[in-house]
């Protein structure tokens, strides 16, 4: 006995679309489609399923219970059907758009290479950035906001896949006039003494900091937090405090003496960078390609 199905995959990415986007117009402008287009395949999937699966408040749409059950099943659906058409293309039609949620120093030391790579290579894809800390990169994948992640550290939850990509370093960095800028071998008691302007609560950065420093500095002195690198590095440049930041980051101030690398501290604050994904996005060529040219560039 033939299964007939009720509905079809473009009412599906419709549907996908619409749940992103939150607004049946802006949803139709990423579609290329016309408004009453949309509102149509949602209707007919509604109908179809013999369920709601948005809550209206005017021209806002948020999905209720149903919608939420079906979203994940719907792009796995999706990805899936895309995966099937590109085993046949040879894998020639790389298109679509790949939505990814990357924590700052990457978005400012690796991404701007593999985006430059993607776009000589594949043309017709499009990668939609968005650049927050890991903690917000990770909520952004499990509210099905991102494709795929890339983070700093390591992310424990099950309902996560993740894959290393690269290793990195942090420092402690002074300015040139700073008082310990010119001490060889910087004590934990000097460094306690200190004035600190750090990363905010919930990067990588920060949380390997403080994992690194607890229990040898009990009351760290932080006069300022900010999501913004440069924004530190400048700060740290006039003299005043001290910071602990990515090595790539701070590679060319430190070269030409702005800023000094402390040592002797015994901090080593080695990290990984991870890419993450939703285990219940099945496969995704897209964001294969993204992870393979990634890795192709930098190890």
């Amino acid at each position: 006995m033939g299964l007939h199905l009720r509905f079809t995959l473009k009412q599906l990415q419709v549907f996908v679309a619409v749940a992103q986007q939150n607004n049946v117009g802006k949803a139709a402008q990423k579609l290329a489609l016309s408004q009453s287009a949309v509102s149509m395949s949602l209707s007919q999937l509604e109908s179809a399923l013999g369920q709601s699966v948005f809550e209206r408040h005017g021209k806002r749409l948020q999905l209720n219970h149903w919608g939420v059950w079906l979203r994940p099943r719907a792009q796995r659906i999706l990805s899936e059907a895309q995966h099937l058409e590109l085993g046949f293309a040879g894998q020639q039609l790389i298109s679509g758009e790949m939505p990814i949620g990357v924590s700052q120093t990457i978005a400012e030391c690796l991404l701007p290479d593999v985006i430059g790579r993607l776009d000589q290579q594949y043309p017709q894809l499009r990668v939609e950035v968005s650049v927050s800390n890991s903690e917000l990169v990770v909520d952004g994948l499990l509210e099905h906001r991102f494709a795929l992640g890339i983070i700093e550290g390591n992310c424990f939850d099950s309902r996560l896949e993740q894959a290393l990509w690269c290793d990195d370093e942090l420092v402690i960095v002074a300015g040139k006039q700073h008082a310990l800028a010119q001490v060889e071998n910087v004590k934990m008691a000097q460094l306690a003494k200190a004035r600190w302007v750090l990363r905010e609560s919930g990067s990588g950065t920060r949380e390997i900091f403080q994992s690194a420093v607890n229990g040898r500095i009990k009351n760290l002195k932080v006069w300022r937090e900010y999501s913004h690198v440069p924004t530190l590095i400048k700060l740290v440049e006039q003299g005043s405090y001290l910071s602990c930041l990515p090595k790539r980051s701070v590679e060319q101030t430190l070269e030409s003496g702005q800023l000094v690398q402390l040592q002797g501290h015994e901090l080593e604050m080695l990290r990984r960078f991870s890419f993450v994904w939703l285990k219940s996005s099945g496969n995704s060529p897209l964001r294969d390609c993204v992870i393979q040219t990634a890795r192709e560039l930098i190890h």
